[in-house]
């Protein structure tokens, strides 16, 4: 199988002997394939994939067809529509994936679609929702609403009834991520528009001062995004004084049952959604599996509303 491959530091396009279904796995013939911050980090040798992944074949989700059936693997059958988030090796034309993290591609949804959906509404849903306890009626604020995590959040928190500012800092693209649900913001100043009840930080460090100075009493602030800086300096006494909780996450190298239940999560609360037309995949610019280098370069750039996605076949 031909593979996006990380090579001291650059993504090329290489040749790899074609994964085989153990136990439990299946083997998926891959359409498309999301990129995420997470890519970014592990070509430049600061996010390694999880044991039992592919280390030099980046990517964390997918969508694709059922190709072969491991043994015991029986939900899906050969030829099926099945999208996946996994520890790496999404970037090729073949990932094994177990089972129990694969999840049916809604109808309505096109491979470009289908390739940027797991990775993004899957944290965001966790994020929100499982650990922020997002309730409706509350008011939530994304950092970085124009990214795939924060236009999924955006949506999911607009579905589910709470009021939702995000921040956005090129101005050419606020007035679509508006209306995707939110109330958009410059980033400078953002405390001004609190109190927030959640505070998803897809940024990091450099907001974290001013995120507690907007936190409602007994706020939320989900750290799941870094890009801009990992250390920040926190006045404690603020944090109790507001009775507030900041929690990290990710997804990645969580342990087969945690994401299971995560796949599960998302296939009974957020994929009836796209079905009914209330949520979308927001899809930047799509690339051919040869141009992955420039789909590396486009998403580095920034300035682009949701995802940038690999097309891989099909």
């Amino acid at each position: 199988m031909r593979a996006a491959t990380i090579r001291d530091k650059e993504i090329l396009i290489e040749q790899h002997p074609d994964p085989q279904a153990g136990v439990g796995e299946v083997l998926v013939r891959v359409h498309a394939a999301g990129l995420n911050g997470a890519d970014m980090m592990q070509r430049r040798g600061l996010y390694p994939a999880p044991p039992g992944s592919p280390q030099d074949i980046p990517g964390m989700e997918l969508a694709g067809e059922v190709a072969a059936l491991g043994p015991g693997a029986e939900r899906f059958a050969l030829g099926e529509r099945v999208m996946a988030i996994v520890g790496g090796g999404a970037q090729a034309e073949l990932c094994l994936v177990h089972e129990r993290q694969l999840m049916p591609v809604p109808e309505r949804l096109d491979w470009p679609a289908a390739g940027g959906l797991p990775e993004v509404y899957a944290t965001a849903h966790d994020a929100l929702f499982t650990q922020g306890e997002l309730r409706p009626g509350e008011q939530l604020l994304v950092h970085g609403g124009a990214g795939g995590v924060g236009t999924a959040a955006i949506q999911l928190a607009h579905a589910a009834g709470a009021r939702v500012t995000a921040t956005v800092r090129n101005e050419q693209l606020r007035g679509q991520v508006g209306e995707l649900g939110a109330t958009v913001i410059a980033p400078e100043g953002f405390a001004e528009h609190g109190p927030f009840d959640v505070i998803l930080e897809l940024v990091g460090a450099p907001n974290m001062s001013e995120n507690l100075q907007a936190l409602a009493t007994g706020g939320r602030i989900a750290v799941i995004g870094v890009s801009a800086g990992a250390k920040a300096e926190l006045n404690l006494l603020a944090l109790m004084g507001k009775r507030a909780r900041i929690h990290g996450s990710t997804l990645r190298a969580r342990p087969l049952e945690e994401k299971a239940l995560v796949a599960r999560l998302v296939e009974h609360e957020v994929l009836p959604l796209f079905d009914a037309g209330v949520l979308s995949v927001p899809v930047a610019e799509t690339f051919a599996l040869d141009d992955a280098a420039a789909a590396y370069d486009r998403f580095a750039a920034g300035g682009k509303l949701g995802k940038i996605v690999l097309m891989i076949g099909g």
